[in-house]
């Protein structure tokens, strides 16, 4: 398709009314707002200049809350109102064509999928986010540094949970080594671990992480990749909404290098309903949404706000945002027409323009426009009619959505999750160790155990069996039961002896007394004699 009128050098075109309305591409990173109320065409002009940043080279990134954004990756239909609104600011040469288009979506539903890792993340801006006393941020931090102490990688939920569950496992230990470590902090933390996983942040944390040069690509034909977001389901869960945004901007802010002023960004970011990121908001997501806002410009970004009122952003951020697009408000309460009154003293004044009283008469595809325009200085406001876009109005279809997806150049790299060695599985084998050596211990003290109890009973064995069976003690020992007996052969001979010598001896002095005379008793001494000797 040759290029189109409203694309002009160094500028891309917005609308006409009085006079054609631009957006200046250098000065395209002083970041903008798009404003207005629900009905009134906010859509449309985020889709308008995305289309024109794409056009001019420039990749994109948005929040598609609604899922009319979807629509941008196809030609757009002829429609009566488009071609009207075409004819009305004179251009000619109005057709309808797709932009390069990926589809994002950190559940990994309506798109590719987005991760990170919990170690990216880091302690600081998850104490921040999970909205962290001083005492729990302390606890958080020492336990990230005990895992880098120990090797132990975290890359998702599951990694952080079982760190914690260490630390509080060994809470006195740490505490001697890196400082105080309360169990009661570490169950808190866990907590508010808890209502951030029931949100689907077990989606967001894993491998492999986002490369942010996926999100800086350009097509074939020079123009600049529209990077889709599938929002719907996302902004249910605002605070896995908020440590994303959180995360994607610090990794802006980090990575890239600063280029200071460029003929045209690098990057453009869209978020749309921001009011839903600024509600509730926790206050450290503001701080660092404030500080981008300011520093991010340097580094050839750009930051365009889409909201319902400009009262829904902080001042603090209102005020760097140089270019905008304000569509109707409506003036019912009070409240609105303090919003409204609010809305037109920001614009640079338009003698031509009653610009308070303008806002609530715009109708629909109209809007209130400044931009920065020469050294950085607003344009005097304009009532404009926003260009029709030329991609689709309206959402793709499921199966439109499928072919993109299919034909993408990211899917090779993110659709497949990888769940890499990392502190679960490490600390998991530790256990596992840990529990297997117990047990061989316990089997080595048991066995101990049934040896003595075998010897102690082997012992009573032996001192029951010597009581039963004494004879064969006694035997053996040479004794009987009537006393002591001789212990070998030579002393039983001695003994038969000494009985026979007793009965001889005694029957020689009998028949001594007999002979009555002492020649008698001589000669019985001598046969005596005889006799012992004898023997």
């Amino acid at each position: 398709m040759d290029e189109p009128q409203h694309i002009f050098i160094g500028r891309s075109f917005l609308g006409e009314d009085s006079r054609a309305e631009t957006l200046t591409l250098k000065l395209a990173n002083r970041h903008g707002l798009i404003a207005g109320a629900t009905g009134t065409g906010k859509t449309v002009s985020l889709q308008i200049l995305a289309e024109g940043f794409s056009a001019a080279g420039v990749p994109v990134f948005c929040a598609d809350v609604k899922g009319d954004l979807s629509g941008i990756a196809m030609p757009g239909v002829s429609k009566d109102f488009l071609e009207k609104r075409a004819r009305d600011i004179a251009l000619e040469d109005y057709g309808y064509d797709a932009f390069p288009a990926i589809f994002w979506d950190l559940f990994g539903e309506q798109g590719h999928p987005i991760r990170t890792t919990v170690s990216e993340i880091g302690p600081l801006l998850l104490s921040r986010l999970l909205e962290l006393n001083e005492t729990q941020e302390g606890v958080l931090t020492i336990a990230f540094e005990l895992a880098d102490d120990e090797g132990l990688l975290l890359l998702d939920m599951k990694d952080l949970r079982a760190l914690l569950a260490l630390v509080a496992e060994r809470a006195d230990e740490l505490t001697n080594t890196y400082g105080n470590v309360s169990k009661a902090s570490v169950g808190a933390i866990q907590r508010r671990l808890l209502i951030l996983e029931r949100q689907g942040a077990e989606a967001f944390f894993g491998e492999p992480a986002l490369d942010i040069r996926d999100f800086m690509r350009t097509s074939r034909d020079g123009r600049g990749v529209i990077n889709v977001l599938a929002a719907d389901k996302l902004m249910m869960s605002p605070k896995l909404y908020a440590i994303f945004l959180l995360w994607l901007l610090s990794e802006l802010f980090e990575e890239l290098p600063e280029v200071g002023d460029l003929p045209k960004p690098k990057l453009v970011f869209f978020f749309d309903e921001a009011h839903l990121l600024f509600n509730d908001a926790p206050p450290a997501l503001v701080e660092r949404i404030e500080q981008v806002v300011r520093l991010i410009r340097s580094k050839g970004v750009g930051v365009y706000f889409v909201t319902q009122s400009p009262s829904d952003v902080p001042d603090t951020v209102l005020s760097q945002l140089g270019n905008r697009i304000q569509h109707a408000l409506r003036a019912f309460t009070p409240r609105d027409q303090k919003a409204v009154r609010s809305a037109a003293q920001t614009f640079r004044p338009n003698p031509a323009l009653d610009t308070e009283q303008v806002i609530t008469e715009l109708g629909v595809g109209e809007a209130l426009v400044s931009t920065l325009e020469g050294k950085g200085a607003p344009s005097i406001v304009q009532r404009t009619l926003i260009r029709p876009p030329a991609s689709r109005l309206g959402p793709v279809t499921v199966e439109e959505r499928q072919e993109i997806m299919a034909s993408s150049p990211v899917g090779h790299l993110y659709d497949r999750m990888t769940d890499r060695d990392s502190a679960f599985e490490m600390l998991a084998r530790r256990a596992e160790d840990k529990l297997r050596l117990e047990e061989e211990q316990r089997a080595r003290e048991e066995e101990m155990k049934a040896r003595e109890k075998q010897e102690a009973e082997d012992d009573r064995r032996r001192t029951r069996t010597g009581f039963q069976l004494p004879d064969f003690d006694d035997r053996s020992s040479g004794r009987s039961r009537g006393g002591s007996v001789p212990r070998s052969g030579s002393r039983s001979r001695t003994s038969r002896s000494s009985r026979s010598d007793s009965v001889i001896e005694a029957g020689m002095k009998s028949a001594a007394r007999s002979l009555g005379s002492s020649l008698g008793r001589a000669l019985v001494r001598g046969i005596l004699g005889s006799i012992k000797r004898g023997f």
